[in-house]
């Protein structure tokens, strides 16, 4: 049997899995993200690395992480929630636990995982949003990941979906993660409240009367009550969502558009209205195939599957 171990860094925990070759975790084990420590993630790292080896003979282990990958998959150049910069973690991580290792970016081996067991299985090409405090992108072009020249291509979410449009934190403006994201379902629904309680009477209850206090949890159970502001709100970033969709479609012609992330749990709430933008940004391709959109299957798991697969293919 073929082991290999996916570790997904995140800004709170380090999660990793032993993973055979059919994509199934076979044992898990997970470790608090230290912060401000590059030394204190390393440890975290292989700490987990040396909890799921055990007695098992282990081929290599993947890393998915936020930020920009080099192209070799050796270097973090950015990740902006560990501070790191030009970060050498592969070689680190190597060092300590004794094994080959691929440092990938986590919305990569997310879509990565997708591709290979998930809801992207049996496409060659796929495009994969993560959504959730920010936005990510991962995209497949006939079975490979496309990581452009130096290793950060599919930042979807720094598309720009409004020209001259609201500041984003990476130093552009109307960035696709500035209208789509969790962060603007909740500026979308605490600004709707605001200017229409009668509108947002559930949502309002569900936040004790505070418009600012209204989180995305509640803006879930509201729209599935029928809240009015919660829907729109829903409706807001699904219009460009899917619109982005339709952009990339007519530039790779994937064979199916995912959504992940922690804001795709809220379901057909979210995935209604980005079919219905993305159909209407469609309408003249209406007798040409096109891609459909889905919610991802593999959910928390998609990074750590990803990147033990990853890691399988490329050592």
């Amino acid at each position: 049997m073929s082991l290999t171990i996916g570790v997904d860094i995140g800004g709170t925990k380090v999660g990793g899995g032993l993973v055979d070759e059919d994509g199934r975790i076979l044992a898990t084990a997970l470790r608090p993200t230290p912060a401000d420590d590059t030394a204190g993630v390393i440890r975290a790292v292989s700490e987990v690395v040396d909890e799921l080896r055990g007695d098992h003979d282990i081929e290599a282990v993947g890393i998915g992480a936020a930020g920009w990958i080099s192209s070799d998959r050796s270097t973090v150049m950015l990740a902006p929630n560990l501070s790191w910069r030009d970060e050498p973690l592969r070689d680190k991580v190597a060092a300590a636990v004794d094994l080959p290792v691929v440092v990938e970016n986590d919305a990569n081996v997310a879509i990565w995982g997708e591709h290979r067991f998930g809801a992207a299985k049996g496409f060659r090409s796929s495009v994969l949003y993560t959504v959730g405090t920010g936005i990510g992108g991962g995209i497949v072009v006939k079975d490979n990941l496309l990581r452009g020249t130096n290793g950060v291509a599919a930042e979807i979410g720094h598309m720009r979906s409004v020209p001259e449009g609201r500041e984003c934190g990476c130093g552009r403006t109307g960035c696709l993660e500035q209208y789509a994201s969790g962060r603007a379902l909740t500026q979308a629904a605490r600004e709707g409240a605001k200017a229409d309680p009668d509108k947002a009477r559930f949502l309002l209850k569900l936040a004790g009367g505070d418009p600012d206090a209204v989180t995305g949890k509640e803006i879930t159970e509201a729209a599935g009550e029928g809240d009015e502001v919660a829907l729109a709100a829903f409706d807001f970033i699904g219009y460009y969502l899917g619109n982005s969709a339709a952009d990339l479609v007519q530039l790779i012609d994937p064979g199916v558009v995912i959504i992940a992330g922690g804001v795709v749990e809220a379901g057909d709430v979210l995935l209604d209205p980005i079919r219905k933008h993305y159909t209407e940004a469609l309408a003249k391709r209406a007798d040409l195939p096109v891609a459909e959109i889905q919610a991802a299957t593999l959910g928390s798991k998609a990074g750590v599957i990803g990147a033990a697969d990853l890691a399988r293919q490329l050592t």
